[in-house]
């Protein structure tokens, strides 16, 4: 059941009634272009490739404005307390300064807006106020800003400032904050304690069982481009460029914060070097603003890459009890997924690690529960994959387990449980060929070669072993996404929107679908995105940007054909024609029985030079009907070094079915990008919190392993390439797909390797000797 259904409900009750079957995409039928297509599924290059190579593709921290000053941010050094003394004097003598900002000079802003109640889709991240008062409340909070000519006079000056501080006590520990943890009742809006049959007691009376708890660490964001700002004020109108996913919602909630009307703000965001979840509106957004309107000229601000470990939230820690029993024939009765998060009351951002689990398996009963823990920390936000990433580790870990401790194939146990219907509230499938995927996967993988007692297969002091596991994510088309497409005479077509590109390839696969909904070789189609000022699109997250306006250039094509049919006049050869009746292809419209009328003959007949319509994407209503999920199945071969504990991953699977394939080019990427960061999880990835101050102690990639190429193995994707027949396209969201059941199926691997069971990432050198 997708995290949005409820709000979908409620969307389709106020605005469209109960009449899904006629409001699906498409009319309630599979989407036409389903079976008829051109570009889409061709392996295209990334149009926007070559400006990446050469050089010319604008990024935000490039962007030079007359007068501009540099800003560089001072962090606390206790997690709880106060400031009792801030001498800023020798900083502001300092060469080249402009400005220094505190919480004495900083103009009085209300807290940004977070989503909630009927503004679920808010841009914050915290409900921290910024800069507003002498109080510290996690460790590397902003406590000053300074503003210079040059950033290295800034950087300089911001060591001059001197500050004492008055200590209190902090909650950093987690152990000791699980007994005042939190139940909250909902979890991105659905509910969160789930329970069905008595679990515990099916539990107790399962022939085959296994209990366990099993450990994540926090994850830190990493992206390849630093977060960065320039904001400049004119009068009363704000530019900002930013290193955004949500573009229109951070331009609404900048409007908010600063008292001003929405198309006082423009927010621009051409290209991003990656965001995960992590490019959202933070403290140092509006420290920029603010600092821009104080200093009276525009300011560009980047974070350090340990400022980002300061004040950008990561992945939360967990720690999670998962139960399985089943019965003699290896079918589940019982299971239990229940544990701790860290979530402050200040956050949004909950990890939800038991949603994925609500429909992965079939089980006679079910526990699903989780607790928030408030420490004092930066908030954590979503990461890629965020919950199941974490959650499949340990419910795959634990699936695994029973099929050791029944002698049973792990694959085949899965197989016998999956469901046919969402497991809990009985939905069916909109789509669904797992089993598929895991046929297919072992097929490829040569699984029948992987030997169930651990340890038997070696290579001198290498012990190989092979894993697997499942995974999934949700399927989401969010509402409220639009477009305007412009058609001209000479027969090109320019779509904008506020979209967001962070590397995964938007433009060039919202230009592979426009050429075939208006029936255009692909090079006479621009899409234009990354600017407040065009037709607004929901955020780049939750695997949900393509499938939003993939909608929205659905509406928008169906308004160019009844703009068409009115233009093209009683000479035209599809005059007189319903709307019903006629296709947009071949470069025009196009009726049965060879009646055919170009784009350019209709615009010159009716002396135009171009005609332009703005659509919304239909309310997305598939969710009323159907569960929609993308799953996947990974397969994994290591070698452990008997002698010295290092894991080596030799080869990597993913088998994925994830509806239409729209460019299989740019899929595979964001595929094989997914898996690399699952094998950062499960190997090397660890942000290292000291409970006793509060303070993460390995801000930077020198003592923060991401996985590097040595780390990286032959990693090869497959899919089923089944279309989904109730989404656009037929397709389904992939960009976090990837990282799904990485970590699980690379530590039962090692399981099989060594006989050492790992509950507790990632898995270092000292787990395994």
């Amino acid at each position: 059941m997708s995290r949005v259904r409820n709000v979908m409900i409620g969307s389709a009750r106020r605005v469209m009634g109960w009449m899904p079957d006629r409001l699906l995409p498409g009319g309630g039928v599979p989407d036409p272009l389903i079976e008829r297509r051109n570009e889409v599924g061709r392996a295209t290059s990334r149009l926007d490739g070559p400006l990446k190579v050469t050089g010319r593709a604008p990024f935000v921290t490039e962007t030079v404005m007359d007068g501009q000053v540099c800003a560089a941010l001072v962090y606390s050094t206790i997690t709880r307390g106060r400031i009792t003394r801030l001498d800023t004097r020798a900083a502001e003598a300092s060469p080249g300064v402009v400005l220094v900002l505190t919480h004495r000079n900083m103009p009085r802003l209300g807290i940004v807006p977070m989503p909630g109640g009927a503004n679920l889709f808010a841009p914050g991240n915290s409900g921290l106020p910024i800069m507003q008062d002498p109080e510290v409340r996690y460790n590397g909070q902003v406590v000053a800003a300074v503003l210079a000519e040059t950033q290295e006079q800034a950087d300089h000056a911001a060591t001059l400032i001197e500050i004492d501080y008055a200590a209190r006590p902090a909650a950093t520990r987690f152990e000791e904050a699980k007994a005042d943890a939190r139940t909250p009742a909902s979890i991105l809006i659905e509910r969160n304690h789930v329970s069905i049959g008595g679990a515990e007691r099916r539990l107790s009376g399962a022939v085959h069982r296994v209990d366990q708890v099993y450990r994540t660490p926090r994850h830190n964001h990493n992206a390849i481009e630093l977060h960065g700002v320039t904001a400049a004020w004119d009068g009363d109108s704000l530019l900002v460029h930013d290193t955004t996913q949500l573009i229109a919602r951070e331009a609404r909630g900048l409007a908010t914060v600063f008292g001003l009307k929405d198309e006082q703000v423009r927010v621009v965001s051409p290209f991003i070097g990656g965001g995960f979840g992590g490019k959202g509106l933070w403290d140092h957004q509006i420290i920029a603003v603010a600092a821009a309107r104080v200093a009276g000229r525009p300011v560009r601000l980047r974070l350090s890459r340990e400022g980002v470990y300061r004040i950008i939230g990561g992945r939360s820690p967990s720690e999670q009890r998962v139960a399985v029993g089943a019965d003699a024939d290896g079918r589940f009765t019982a299971l239990i997924h229940t544990g701790y998060t860290v979530m402050p009351a200040y956050g949004a951002c909950p990890e939800q690690f038991t949603m994925g689990t609500r429909t992965a398996y079939r089980a006679d009963s079910f526990e699903l529960l989780q607790r928030h823990l408030d420490l004092d920390i930066v908030p954590n936000t979503f990461m890629r994959t965020p919950g199941e990433t974490i959650g499949t580790f340990a419910v795959e870990s634990a699936i695994d387990e029973l099929a050791d401790a029944m002698d049973a194939d792990p694959v085949e146990l899965r197989l016998r449980n999956l469901p046919d219907r969402h497991p809990i509230s009985g939905a069916p499938f909109s789509q669904h060929a797992l089993h598929q995927a895991f046929v297919d996967g072992a097929a490829r993988f040569g699984w029948d070669r992987r030997t169930a007692k651990p340890g038997e297969r070696r290579d001198g002091e290498w012990l190989i072993g092979m894993g697997c596991a499942s995974g999934g994510f949700p399927y989401a088309r969010m509402p409220g996404a639009n477009v305007r497409l412009t058609l001209r005479r000479d027969g090109t077509v320019e779509i904008s929107c506020s979209a967001q590109d962070m590397g995964m390839g938007t433009t060039t696969v919202q230009a592979q679908h426009a050429a075939d909904r208006l029936g255009l070789p692909l090079d006479r189609i621009t899409f234009t995105l990354g600017d407040s000022a065009l037709p607004a699109s929901p955020m780049a997250g939750g695997s949900s940007q393509t499938a939003s306006i993939m909608a929205a250039v659905m509406s928008a094509a169906g308004k160019l054909r009844d703009e068409l049919l009115k233009l093209a006049g009683p000479d035209s050869p599809v005059a007189g024609l319903r709307a019903d009746a006629v296709t947009l292809t071949g470069g025009g419209v196009t009726a049965p029985g060879d009646r055919h009328d170009p784009y350019t003959a209709i615009l010159a007949r009716a002396g135009r030079d171009e005609v332009t319509v703005t659509a919304t994407g239909a309310p997305p209503l598939e969710f009323l009907k159907y569960t929609m999920h993308s799953s996947s199945a990974i397969f994994c071969e290591v070698r452990v070094s008997e002698i010295t504990g290092e894991v080596r991953v030799n080869r990597l699977l993913g088998s994925f079915d994830c509806g239409t394939v729209l460019n299989p080019k740019t899929a595979a990427s964001q595929l094989r990008g997914g898996m690399i960061m699952g094998l950062g999880v499960a190997l090397t990835e660890e942000t290292l919190f000291d409970e006793r101050t509060g303070r993460i102690m390995n801000p930077s990639l020198a003592d923060y392993h991401i996985p590097a190429h040595l780390d990286v193995p032959d990693i090869e994707v497959i899919w089923t390439g089944i279309p989904d027949p109730h989404s656009p396209l037929g397709a389904r969201g992939l960009g976090e797909l990837g990282t799904s059941g990485v970590a699980a199926a690379i530590a039962n691997a090692v399981f099989n390797a060594t006989g050492t069971r790992v509950r507790d990432l990632p898995i270092t050198l000292d787990k395994l000797l």
